[in-house]
């Protein structure tokens, strides 16, 4: 029987939940990755630029573009700020990615190039900052319209953001970029901290997974699954475990029963003391909107799915 898989354009920082978010994309085989676009966030976009390409070099995947994109935000450039105590020196907890490390990038137009060759078959997915993505957005308006559909990991409504109060880091790291999608972007899903925050892994679970010699990357999970719970059980005391925020995102591409969701059209702030901050209007006169706000994570569904993928290997 032919397999159709879901062909994912993928925009990300990798830091550790966007490399496991590639790790996953690559094992599964019902996802064909067919390009990574790297930009600045976790850590700088040389940095993660070469993370992206030490993963795929593990898996014999070369084949895949590698399309460096945003060095910094479209705001003043004091909004820069990287976070090496969270995702580690080079982005991957305690692992240094080899520095001779030889591999192909390809130029910005690389973009549209796979647009057209896949059209309303390409599912575009953002866990990082949208500058890029925005980018795109503002380059190709014409292109953008013939994706079948676009996945943003970011945005916090009604609980608390992570970089402050009331934002999440991505779209606290350039709000007008993400605004500039979250309002144009067609057949749009955000998964937002109210998902993402439970999509927790166990130190159980990642061990188990480890001793899965089928899996190229099970000699990377544990250390750098080790090295993000740390950041997380000083910053979210008595947690069980590290929240995969990308992660979760590619698997909803697949899985969309994974969360349930409401429909609304978002607005992020980008400036004052609320810069960053997603939010509807849920007032009861107030009309429904075509995007897809993901809200509730089905826990157990999600560690399946996650088993299911990472034990095959």
């Amino acid at each position: 029987m032919l397999l159709i898989t879901k062909k994912i354009l993928l925009f990300c920082d990798p830091g550790i939940d966007d490399s496991l978010a590639i790790m996953y994309s690559i094992l599964d085989p019902e996802i064909e990755l067919v390009g990574i676009v790297t930009s600045y966030g976790n850590l700088t976009k040389d940095q993660v630029t070469a993370n992206a390409a030490y993963l795929l070099d593990l898996a014999g995947r070369t084949d895949i573009p590698i399309i460096p994109g945003a060095s910094m935000p479209v705001q003043e450039e004091q909004n820069l700020r990287i976070y090496p105590e969270i995702h580690g020196e080079k982005g991957i907890g305690p692992i240094k990615p080899p520095s001779n490390l030889r591999y192909k990038i390809y130029p910005f137009d690389m973009i549209r190039v796979i647009i057209e060759k896949y059209k309303n078959e390409l599912i575009i997915v953002d866990t990082g900052r949208s500058t890029t993505l925005a980018t795109v957005f503002n380059l190709y308006p014409e292109h953008i319209k013939m994706v079948h559909s676009i996945y943003v990991m970011g945005g916090a409504f009604f609980v608390p953001g992570n970089a402050t109060a009331l934002a999440e880091a991505n779209f606290y790291g350039d709000p007008t970029s993400s605004n500039l999608v979250v309002k144009n972007a067609h057949n749009l899903t955000i998964t937002p901290l109210n998902v993402t925050q439970h999509a927790v892994l166990s130190e159980e679970m990642v061990e188990f997974i480890s001793k899965n010699m089928k899996n190229v990357y099970a000699f990377l999970m544990e250390p750098i699954f080790k090295y993000y719970y740390e950041f997380y059980k000083k910053s979210t005391p008595g947690i069980q475990g590290a929240p995969i925020h990308d992660l979760l995102t590619v698997m909803v591409v697949k899985n969309p029963s994974i969360v349930d969701y409401i429909h609304y059209d978002a607005t992020v702030i980008e400036s004052t003391e609320a810069k960053g901050m997603s939010f509807i209007d849920i007032r009861p006169t107030s009309k429904k909107g075509k995007t897809r706000i993901a809200v509730k994570l089905h826990y157990d569904a999600f560690i399946e799915e996650f088993k299911k993928v990472m034990l095959n290997g």
